[in-house]
């Protein structure tokens, strides 16, 4: 009974550390629209150092409606000197341009997830 619950245990504890070791999160920070056919988003990515990333970033209109669409890599390794901040260069912060059809009022990160063949985090 006891070494059945020690493994349970040790198998909780793998589980937890293994998937904090390799989550990617994001969070917006901001958006621009400088005219009808063009929106910046900015936003942050938090992944391990060296860490292939994918954003998929959209574009919204008042309604809501998705008006630009793009998918972007994020940068795998951290500029020169982040392992020096406080999270060691896993936070890289982004800019991405999206194309719109029309003009947007918001811009988002959708989602984000690491390219080795995991599946994206939504």
């Amino acid at each position: 009974m006891g070494g059945a619950l020690a493994v349970g245990i040790g198998f909780l504890a793998w589980v937890s550390t293994s998937n904090s070791l390799s989550s990617v999160t994001f969070k917006d920070i901001g958006y621009s629209t400088p005219d009808a056919t063009v929106a910046e988003v900015d936003f942050q990515v938090t992944r391990e150092p060296g860490t292939p990333v994918k954003c998929a970033v959209k574009a919204l209109d008042s309604k809501y409606a998705v008006v630009g669409w793009k998918v972007v890599d994020v940068p795998f390794t951290a500029p020169e000197g982040a392992e020096d901040t406080v999270d060691g260069g896993r936070t890289v912060s982004q800019r991405v341009t999206v194309r719109t059809e029309s003009l947007s009022v918001s811009g988002v990160v959708d989602s984000c997830w690491a390219t080795d063949g995991s599946s994206p985090k939504m």
